[in-house]
């Protein structure tokens, strides 16, 4: 999925390495070199995420950030070349979300905003809607048909939404292979076979990150299965 991600650091070279990599993952980058650029980009532009330098000209990434918490609640990354533990509990306190150190990793820093991103977008206003079903990085959005891993979009077959919606809109609940396949299927379960087991394999290689340890669709055996209910 496409995020607008705002990046805003004096140093160009870093706003241009940060760019490549966010692009790469398919977002939309806009680029600031001050906190002043950054409130106008803020103002007009809707942006999901700011990644912002603490030590600027003209105007600070702290002062910025009090003027963008004013108005906004969109994550905001701090990034700094001090590592000292007040740097950071003052970005903190003023109300960013994440605070990483110059030098970076770019896989750490893509890591937080998928993090972040993540977050935002599940649980923010979309947890408030009895329709969306979340649990850990995995978010099932029942009016837009919509599966999310980690803030990436996920592609399944109608039945396998149907078999996944059933358990999410019932965490922690287990339900048998033949309740499951009644339910979705709309028919007797006489001969279940390996329908439902071939289904559930499908489905965790496309939400789990290892589908052979799976963190969220678990099969309780001689039972069946059940999604478990993580906190984000």
């Amino acid at each position: 999925m496409e995020y607008n991600i705002l990046i805003c650091d004096d140093d160009k070279d870093i706003v241009s390495a940060v760019e490549i990599y966010l692009l790469n993952e398919g977002h939309r980058v806009l680029k600031a070199y001050d906190g002043f650029e950054a409130l106008q980009a803020v103002q007009n532009q809707d942006i999901h995420l700011i990644i912002m330098d603490v030590m600027m000209p003209n105007m600070d990434g702290i002062n910025a950030l009090i003027k963008v918490r004013e108005t906004k609640n969109i994550p905001v990354i701090m990034l700094s070349a001090k590592s000292e533990e007040t740097d950071r509990i003052i970005g903190l306190n003023m109300g960013a979300d994440d605070y990483i150190t110059k030098p970076f990793r770019p896989l750490e820093l893509l890591a937080r905003v998928k993090s972040q991103l993540r977050r935002y977008t599940t649980l923010g206003s979309m947890e408030e809607k009895q329709n969306v079903f979340i649990t850990g990085g995995l978010m099932l959005d029942d009016t837009l048909k919509k599966i999310m891993v980690d803030g990436d979009e996920k592609e399944l077959t109608s039945t396998e939404y149907n078999i996944l919606k059933l358990l999410m809109s019932n965490m922690e609940q287990v339900f048998s292979s033949k309740q499951i396949y009644e339910t979705v299927w709309s028919e007797p379960a006489f001969h279940v076979g390996k329908t439902v087991a071939v289904h559930i394999r499908h489905l965790r290689e496309k939400i789990e990150i290892d589908p052979k340890n799976p963190n969220y669709l678990k099969v309780i055996y001689g039972l069946g299965y059940k999604i478990t209910k993580i906190k984000a």
